[in-house]
């Protein structure tokens, strides 16, 4: 970076050029200004640098005082000088004169001839010179490393100069430079290309594992501490007023230092343990407590659900409407019997026990009328709800799952058809209803059923035409009780049959074709009736097909009585546990009622295989080993509470002692053997695999005598 007093003194140079010039240049033309620079530059300055800025600051106030035009005296010109012919022998000695005015002769720019002058051309300020070279280098160096440069070895010859520069490995500091005002384009000083020079090697590892991770220690070290003291003497007094007697005491040693700081410290810890153990023990006698209040509030929880149960079963004694409650009814009466027959033997004998036991059966011939008396109401009551729940069940709209879990329900023409049929019945059988409304309805039906003609319909409406007629002659309702259920009915085979109401046809049961009946069809040989397989429940230890359903439920009635609800809701728990499961398990839904109840009653003798709970209302089966799917072979029987400890069970063998699981293997084969003979079953047998070998392997140990589960 140059000063401005040499700026200012180039700029005096210039102006006087046309003065001060020599004789041998008589002729000075300017041929224009070039505007590649512009001097109004903005000096970039590194922080070395802001000392000299103030310095260059005053400069500038000063050359601006006495050169008020500056930015046009600084601008660059050239100058063409012309040679005389008599000064072409001092040629050097001109060339040398003009370089030490700092003007810069163009060597391609000289001319001469034989006639004429030569002209040469010279172009001031040296620093728009730099400049522009420093430009040009750096264009030649953005294309090679090795940059051929021609260099003026004398006045008529040139050569050629290949310069090489390396390129910095590393980033260079900036170093200062200039801004332009205008366009903001900024101008740095260059450093030099040379390589930074190596530290030398001192032969000391500096970069090493103990450097960084150093091991530290205090150490304790008693300093130097020079202090003086003044003493009373002849002709001095020192006051004696805030001195303080010191005695010196018993001197102890390390050990007896060591064994009291022990002392204390077992000391502290006795009364830091004191404190914990009361913390512990407090904690424990809480969590006792909570303990035994949720114990307590269990123990409550279950007696009030027995109780309830017991309610709800009495309850449904006294007004039984369903199956299982005439079940429960017919089992508390054959109970009852029992009782009766074993007090009369106990008690009698001779023809007063004959007399009592024909009192005791006349006594239950009434009441079993009387059972079927209620059944006869509530089968008419049911017969009724099951008609709408099959009609509701076929006016659904059609419905399918997403796959983002909703539901989407749609409307056909023929569910719309099925819900307006079930609309119109549920009108029809409605009783108690004023006689404009019944007259409307009976209206409604009437073209509804007259979109079709056929023997039905046109029985249905006849039967119409006769009730308005009856009701516009003010008869009683009691006496059109028979006629409108004769409308129903035939109504209703109106809405089954699938040409009327084609929605009907994916809920009969009896299919329209009838040549789909000889599939899948049995023979009953108690009732003599042809019904399909879903009514013959058959058990694994039958080898026909036997009776159906409904005679079965007769034969329970009339003969055995027993109650199998608490076998059917062994059976429902069961598959809604191994649905949760969602491993597409099959075994549990081949199981039938009588299967498990042959399990419950002869494998695991009707209880709990750990605490022997014989309350059927409260077991429940479940795996036994729940890696593997649910089968006659992998489970057991337990209360509900000991099944969820038992399902949060990580191993077997550490839970259960050798003899606990060397009886509950004895028990799958025997269930493994009873359900062998069913052809379905016989599939699932091979897929046991590992669990058959650990089941073997068990068993043939040595069960330690005296153990217990």
């Amino acid at each position: 970076m140059e000063d401005t007093s040499d700026s200012c003194s180039k700029v005096d140079k210039t102006e006087t050029s046309d003065t001060d010039q020599p004789a041998a240049f008589p002729q000075i033309k300017e041929f224009g200004d070039t505007n590649d620079v512009d001097p109004a530059e903005k000096p970039l300055l590194s922080e070395k640098a802001t000392d000299t800025m103030q310095s260059n600051e005053k400069c500038e106030q000063q050359s601006a005082l006495e050169q008020p035009d500056l930015e046009e005296q600084e601008q660059p010109s050239v100058v063409q000088w012309e040679l005389p012919a008599e000064g072409l022998d001092n040629r050097e000695e001109l060339i040398e004169n003009i370089e030490q005015d700092e003007f810069e002769p163009d060597a391609s720019s000289i001319t001469s001839s034989d006639n004429a002058s030569p002209v040469i051309k010279y172009t001031t300020l040296p620093k728009l010179r730099n400049l522009e070279k420093e430009q040009q280098t750096s264009q030649n160096l953005a294309l090679s490393d090795d940059t051929a440069s021609t260099t003026v070895t004398d006045f008529d010859s040139f050569q050629d100069v290949t310069v090489k520069i390396e390129r910095p490995t590393y980033c260079k500091p900036f170093l200062g430079g200039f801004k332009h005002r205008i366009t903001g384009v900024e101008f740095h000083n260059a450093g030099s290309q040379t390589v930074p020079k190596k530290r030398p090697d001192k032969g000391i590892k500096i970069f090493c594992r103990e450097t960084q991770t150093v091991f530290e220690k205090n150490k304790l070290q008693q300093t130097k501490n020079t202090t003086s003291t003044q003493m009373t003497k002849i002709g001095l007094y020192v006051s004696n007023m805030t001195d303080k007697l010191i005695r010196p005491g018993k001197y102890v040693t390390a050990d007896e230092y060591h064994k009291r700081r022990l002392e204390a410290v077992i000391v502290l810890q006795t009364y830091f343990r004191r404190w914990h153990a009361i913390n512990v023990v407090q904690s424990l006698r809480e969590r006792k407590s909570l303990r035994l209040e949720w114990e307590a509030q269990e123990e409550l929880n279950k007696k009030k659900e027995k109780e309830e149960k017991l309610r709800r079963e009495y309850k449904r004694r006294l007004n039984p409407k369903t199956k299982e409650d005439y079940e429960l009814l017919y089992h508390a009466l054959e109970l009852w019997r029992q009782e009766e027959i074993e007090q009369i033997n106990r008690t009698l004998t001779g023809t007063e026990r004959k007399a009592a036991l024909c009192g005791l059966l006349e006594q239950e011939a009434r009441l079993i009328a009387s059972v079927g008396r209620y059944k006869l109401d509530a089968d008419e009551e049911n017969r009724q709800k099951a008609v709408l729940r099959f009609l509701d069940k076929c006016a659904k709209p059609k419905s399918w799952k997403a796959f983002d879990g909703k539901i989407t329900e749609v409307d056909t023409q023929y569910t719309l058809r099925a819900r307006e049929l079930l609309e119109i019945y549920r009108s029809i059988s409605m009783n108690d209803i004023p006689k404009d409304e019944r007259i409307d309805v009976l209206l409604t039906l009437r073209c509804t059923v007259k979109e079709h003609e056929c023997k039905l319909t046109q029985e249905i409406v006849e039967l119409i035409d006769r009730e308005v007629d009856l009701m516009l002659r003010d008869v009683k309702e009691c006496n059109l009780e028979g006629l409108r259920k004769r409308i129903c009915t035939l109504f209703l085979q109106y809405i089954k049959t699938p040409n009327l109401n084609p929605e009907i046809a994916r809920i009969l049961k009896v299919p329209p074709d009838p040549l789909k009946l000889y599939k899948n069809v049995n023979f009953c040989r108690s009732c003599k009736n042809y019904l399909p397989s879903t009514e013959f429940s058959v058990p694994a230890n039958s080898r026909t097909i036997g009776r159906c359903r409904l005679c079965s439920e007769i034969d329970n009635e009339a003969r055995q009585r027993e109650a199998f609800l608490k076998y059917r809701l062994i059976l429902k728990n069961l598959r809604e546990s191994e649905a949760d499961y969602q491993d597409d398990a099959q075994i549990v839904y081949l199981v039938q009622q009588q299967d498990l109840q042959y399990m419950v009653e002869n494998i695991w003798g009707c209880q709990s295989a750990l605490s022997a709970c014989d309350d059927l209302y409260d077991l429940v089966m479940v795996r036994w080993d729940k890696r593997h799917e649910w089968s006659p072979w992998n489970t057991i029987l337990l209360t509900k509470d000991e099944a969820d400890a038992h399902l949060k069970l990580c191993s077997l063998q550490e839970a259960y002692e050798a003899a606990f699981i060397h009886r509950i293997n004895h028990k799958h084969i025997q269930a493994k053997k009873y359900f062998a003979q069913i052809p379905a079953m016989t599939s699932f047998l091979h897929r046991i695999g590992d669990q058959t070998n650990t089941n073997e392997f068990l068993i043939a140990k040595p069960i330690p005598t005296g153990t217990k589960a």
